[in-house]
């Protein structure tokens, strides 16, 4: 049964976990939207992402023994795959004259300074830096691209290649994100993959999405466009 071993556990529990906070974001922002009230309930996400990293970090911790990580192995080939994903991310709008998205989390809703705003960013370059990428690549290229050849995925060697497998993580990792995002996400899932049969290294695909986080994130707070995350 799919999700039944303790391996399969390991590699699924800390993105179900992410997506189902997802969801209770879209479920309370919902139910509150429009309502006036203090901060919990105007902008739940201040309160949900930040549970959702410790979950989730909780989840990837209590896991680790399962994950075939190390150290990356040829990291030039993930860094140069993770800046050319964070052109391809930004392009509309830093090159090609899109309007800038401003409507997202944004973290100086307590102001610019200040413990509340130090723990804000904190948590949110957390989550997106750290828990995100091991997460999703963990589940996507760590499980979903071999599970979709053997069901039994720790059989087979990592950055085993199959049309299916290849189609369905990349259009899956796509449709995981904003509709906004799909073209650039459709690109990522193909490149990130890209990692993984070249490389045949699970941590070098989680550098690669790490390092197109940490230069997105600082991208967002250089300009406000806080829709990117």
């Amino acid at each position: 049964m799919f999700g039944a071993t303790p391996q399969e556990k390991a590699y699924l529990a800390p993105f179900v976990a992410f997506l189902g906070f997802l969801a209770l974001n879209q479920v309370v922002s919902g139910i509150f939207d429009g309502m006036a009230g203090a901060w919990p309930i105007a902008e739940p996400r201040l309160w949900i992402f930040p549970l959702q990293t410790i979950v989730c970090a909780a989840l990837l911790w209590r896991g680790w023994r399962y994950y075939e990580l190390g150290a990356p192995r040829r990291p030039m080939v993930a860094l140069v795959v993770g800046l050319l994903v964070l052109a391809i991310w930004i392009a509309p709008q830093a090159w090609l004259g899109f309007a800038p998205r401003r409507d997202g989390f944004d973290p100086t809703y307590f102001g610019e300074s200040g413990a509340a705003f130090v723990f804000t960013v904190a948590f949110r370059f957390l989550r997106l830096v750290v828990v995100v990428p091991l997460l999703e690549e963990i589940f996507w290229r760590g499980f979903l691209l071999r599970y979709l050849i053997n069901d039994r995925f720790t059989e087979v060697p990592f950055g085993t290649y199959s049309h299916l497998s290849f189609a369905v993580t990349t259009i899956g990792f796509c449709l995981e994100h904003h509709f906004a995002d799909w073209p650039a996400a459709a690109l990522a899932g193909i490149l990130y993959n890209v990692v993984a049969y070249r490389t045949k290294s699970l941590s070098a695909c989680v550098l690669a999405h790490a390092v197109t986080n940490l230069l997105l994130g600082i991208y967002v707070m250089r300009t406000g466009q806080w829709g990117f995350w």
